[in-house]
């Protein structure tokens, strides 16, 4: 299936089917591509565009943004799609030279403090953390993460961030609810309880049947990394309820969890191309 280019040709750019073609092909990859297996894919489907060509196209792509140039210590640069592709880092290994992607917002939220405080503008960014996978270090076979892998593992954490958030949601409102004196303050916390487990149940049910898709997906590394939201975006406020806080205050940590909550799956939503995980 071809994808519409037009929104992504830089301005004033010419139109070219060629490009246009290689462009095609390379974003419907998974996983990371060199210069060369990419002119065998574009052969595939136009045995007539050059290799000079294919070449000059990924550095266009590069420069416009749209695929990222990484280095996997082969002796050669590969290329992955970074249109609509959050960005992302890489554990490398210097033995197989595989390489197994993740995304972290403290990473992200660093990089971008140290940029801000150089008051630099960054184009492009990459970490990859050379040296030994777990596999070639002990002999034992794990389960990857590349290409196709990704998107199930990516849903699959979202899914577990999103469960941890709606149950410690359920546990906030319920310790809320035992604690306020207010009778109308109670029973607007006792409504808020049953909604989170009313949503806590439908996503339990959803990652059973996405972990019916792939017999390793428990098993499979994690992808996202996100410190404070693995144990639910409202723990730091049921961990208040717990030192004790009066009604209102008790409503006061409740619109700012539900506030940060929003915040943070919006903020990462928008990042990704469309997909369960998004």
């Amino acid at each position: 299936m071809a994808l519409d280019l037009s929104s992504i040709r830089p301005p004033g750019g010419k139109r070219s089917t060629k490009r246009d073609r290689i462009l095609n092909v390379f974003l419907r990859q998974e996983g990371h591509v060199s210069a060369d297996e990419l002119v065998a894919l574009v052969h595939r489907d136009a045995p007539g565009v050059g290799r000079a060509t294919v070449y000059r196209t990924l550095q266009w792509m590069v420069g416009a943004g749209l695929a990222r140039k990484v280095d996997f210590g082969e002796g050669r640069f590969r290329f992955e799609p970074s249109y609509r592709h959050p960005r992302h880092f890489h554990l490398v290994c210097s033995v197989c030279h595989r390489s197994s992607e993740f995304l972290s917002s403290d990473v992200e939220s660093l990089m971008e403090e140290i940029a801000a405080a150089r008051q630099f503008t960054p184009t492009q960014s990459v970490v990859q953390i050379f040296g030994t996978c777990e596999e070639c270090r002990t002999g034992r076979k794990t389960p990857s993460l590349d290409g196709s892998t990704t998107a199930l593992v990516f849903a699959r954490d979202a899914l577990r961030m999103a469960i941890a958030t709606e149950r410690s949601g359920l546990d906030f409102y319920t310790r809320a609810a035992k604690l306020t004196s207010d009778a109308r303050g109670r029973a607007v916390f006792q409504k808020l309880a049953a909604e989170e487990k009313e949503h806590l149940s439908t996503l339990q049910k959803r990652y059973t049947q996405l972990a019916a898709q792939d017999p390793n997906l428990e098993s499979r590394p994690t992808f996202l990394f996100f410190k404070g939201a693995a144990s639910g975006l409202f723990a730091a406020g049921a961990e208040q309820l717990r030192k004790g806080v009066d009604d209102q205050q008790a409503l006061l940590i409740g619109i700012r969890c539900e506030r940060g909550s929003h915040q943070f799956f919006k903020r990462y939503g928008e990042r990704f191309e469309d997909s369960e995980g998004k």
